[in-house]
């Protein structure tokens, strides 16, 4: 080969690379969130897991991104470990898909201009040029994402025709043809395929090259192609591995039961193979392999093997637990175990294991807020992970406890009992949004970092007044929640009304510090964000405690804004603390404004 060969194949490998990348994406971004839709409602049916299996990786065209996703679920809690092992022996017959739609490569199109359109070094150039033509004129989303496939599909094409065309040279070379023809030693081969997976980090891409080569050289033989794509069978885990560091072990034990399927199926075939096949003499070892018989050979290959480990799913997974053991619960998702079904024979006790799990939500919705207070003023990746422990547990708590509470409020409750229910059915979403806007707050100072804004010191002082107020009305809505003190939620409102007149006189401040060259647009940007979700905790806030209030109301028909209403009116008990919070939070800030020179 000469060096415009080989630059005509590594340009190959990237186009192909990079066309099976973007065909993949694309797929996957077309069809949305449909298809983690349909794995979120997988049942317990193997043969239905497989289907599964099969489609999603055969719509993706990556038995990487199914597991992956599959890690992803069991991490959120949404699947368990058994339901994902059926999904895995389908993802792995899935992939072979690829390998099926690259062996259109082998059609003869003589004497026929139909099969010469069909030949994808015809079809490529046309679907890149259709696809950029699309793409270019059409501003339609859907149109768009059809084009991208397009796109994808003759660039993989392309790339798969130019690396047969720079590998052609070598189809009459002795030494290559000796290479490609045996190995004295399978498990060279078997390593060869491993290694070229774990490189690629795709096994569709591994066989495709392997498929390449034998079309271009015709020197691959059976003795060769049988232990690379077992070995290519092996390494596909490589990405799947990576991506479960540092998640939940409960989605580290899919990744092992994925590693366990492919290490003992590759042994075992290699087993059947060179112990039980070769001995008998009914194999062709120096068969001459092509496009086609490749991809059969990796079809058949994995079919087998999901056959087999079909009737072992829940073996498979039980030993991924005995490798790795369960992480011991923690004390809020032990909260959650409590939500049992057997409970709702004796609703009271359902009940307050109810309260106890809405306690929780209340007390790590106060642990958050002060966790992504300091990450304004500090940045930590360590604190970064707490916040984000925490989220998840408000957002699994909300969850599970609205569809508990269902079943408790259709039990038999006594008048008291029901009002409570009431209460904590009302309050669960407003603790799960003070948790969501605890994490922008988050994502704030993280913004600031990567961009390098700072906040003026006039705006940090002014920021951590209003940061203070709302402080004190969570912990105080949080206390009149669990005592059920509707004299302590009585506070939440007047201080929820200074709050928002605070937002609005820092907004101003920050104006007149931007007309004034003090401040910038990008660090005002920030600031906003900041206030806004300090506004939107204090009205979560201000909506529990007047569910608080409004379980020690007698009567029915409560009207809740308009309670509030009639409050910031006619009641006593309100102007006195709005009189308070405003000396110990808008005069300071008053004094701030007035220090900077602003009216």
């Amino acid at each position: 080969m000469d060096i415009f060969s080989y630059f005509m194949l590594f340009g190959g490998i990237g186009l192909f690379l990079f066309g099976m990348k973007y065909l993949g994406s694309s797929l996957e971004r077309m069809a949305g969130s449909k298809l983690e839709k349909t794995l979120e409602k997988l049942t317990n049916n193997r043969l239905k897991g497989v289907l599964l299996g099969i489609f999603v990786t055969g719509a993706i065209q990556s038995s990487s991104a199914t597991t992956i996703m599959l890690v992803g679920f069991v991490n959120a809690g949404i699947m368990s470990l058994a339901q994902t092992i059926p999904v895995l022996l389908g993802a792995n017959i899935g992939t072979t898909i690829t390998g099926q739609i690259l062996r259109l490569a082998d059609i003869s199109g003589s004497g026929s201009t139909l099969l010469s359109l069909i030949k994808p070094s015809s079809f490529a150039p046309l679907l890149i040029g259709i696809s950029a033509f699309i793409m270019l004129m059409s501003k339609k989303k859907k149109a768009n994402n059809i084009a991208a496939c397009l796109m994808g599909f003759g660039i993989l094409f392309f790339g798969m025709t130019t690396m047969e065309t720079a590998l052609e040279p070598l189809s009459g070379s002795e030494s290559f043809g000796r290479l490609f023809t045996t190995f004295s030693n399978p498990f060279v081969g078997l390593f060869l395929g491993l290694l070229l997976a774990s490189i690629l980090q795709s096994s569709s891409a591994a066989v495709g090259i392997l498929q390449t080569i034998a079309a271009a050289t015709g020197t691959v033989s059976f003795a060769v192609a049988a232990p690379m794509i077992i070995g290519i069978s092996i390494g596909k885990i490589t990405p799947i591995v990576l991506a479960s560091i540092g998640i939940k072990r409960e989605a580290q034990q899919v990744t092992l039961s994925q590693l366990i399927i492919s290490v003992v199926g590759g042994f075992a075939g290699m087993a059947v193979l060179y112990l039980v096949l070769a001995p008998l003499g009914i194999l062709s070892w120096d068969k001459l392999m092509t496009r086609g018989s490749i991809a059969n050979l990796n079809t058949i290959y994995n079919i087998a093997i999901s056959i087999i480990f079909v009737p072992f799913c829940v073996g498979v997974a039980n030993l991924s637990k005995r490798i790795l053991p369960d992480e011991a619960p923690s004390k809020m998702d032990e909260s959650l175990m409590a939500l049992n079904d057997m409970l709702l024979n004796t609703p009271t006790v359902a009940l307050d294991q109810c309260t106890r799990v809405i306690n929780n939500m209340g007390s790590t919705a106060v642990e958050n807020y002060g966790l992504c207070i300091q990450m304004l003023d500090h940045y930590d990746e360590h604190t970064i992970e707490d916040i984000n422990e925490n989220e998840a547990f408000l957002d699994k708590a909300e969850t599970k406890l609205s569809d508990y509470m269902v079943k408790v409020t259709g039990c038999n409750l006594q008048s008291e009992e029901r009002k409570e229910a009431t209460k904590i059915m009302h309050s669960i979403m407003d603790f799960e949004r003070i948790g969501d806007h605890c994490v922008k707050l988050s994502d704030v100072a993280a913004y600031n970092i990567s961009n390098d804004i700072v906040f003026t010191d006039n705006a940090k002082r002014e920021l951590v007044l209003v940061a203070d107020a709302v402080n004190e009305i969570l912990t105080t809505t949080v206390s009149s929640f669990e005592q059920d003190d509707d004299s302590e939620a009585l506070k939440v409102e007047p201080l929820e009304e200074l709050i928002s007149a605070m937002c609005e006189s820092v907004k101003e401040n920050h104006v007149a510090r931007l007309q004034a060259g003090i401040c910038t647009v990008q660090s005002g940007i920030s600031l906003v964000e900041c206030l806004t979700s300090f506004e939107r905790i204090a009205a979560y806030c201000s909506n529990i405690a007047l569910h608080v209030i409004e379980k020690h109301t007698s009567g029915s028909g409560f009207d809740m804004h308009g309670y509030a209403k009639e409050m910031h009116v006619s009641s006593e008990v309100y102007q006195n603390y709005y009189y308070e919070y405003s000396k110990k939070y808008m005069l300071p800030l008053e004094d701030l404004s007035n220090e900077q020179g602003i009216d």
